[in-house]
């Protein structure tokens, strides 16, 4: 099991992996997840580095302007984390075929 640090750091690091993928500054996502400029940038380097932890509804403001799903933050399994990323880049028709693939191989398996 995951202690409360270890999560963190997953945090941390999928906040910065997400930011990094969209093209955004630290200050820029803050700003646009509502945060203060003048203290955007210096929040989203504390959340990266893990030295404060973002409450859930800011995750989830970091979460919609970054466009990936919250759990996304804190899946501490990264194939998970990845198939969270493209999953949620599909269209639903693509979702409901996938998981019908899914559901049918995991049958056939069991």
């Amino acid at each position: 099991m995951k202690t409360p640090e270890q999560y963190r750091d997953i945090f941390s690091q999928r906040l910065k992996d997400a930011r990094l993928l969209r093209g955004l500054s630290q200050k820029g996502l803050g700003i646009a997840a509502g945060i203060d400029e003048f203290v955007a940038s210096a929040r989203i380097n504390r959340y990266e580095k893990g030295v404060h932890e973002a409450n859930l509804a800011t995750a989830n403001r970091l979460a919609e302007v970054l466009n990936v799903p919250l759990a996304y933050f804190y899946t501490a399994d990264d194939n998970l984390a990845k198939m969270i990323l493209i999953f949620s880049e599909l269209s639903a028709q693509q979702q409901t075929a996938l998981l019908a693939s899914l559901e049918k191989q995991f049958i056939i398996q069991c």
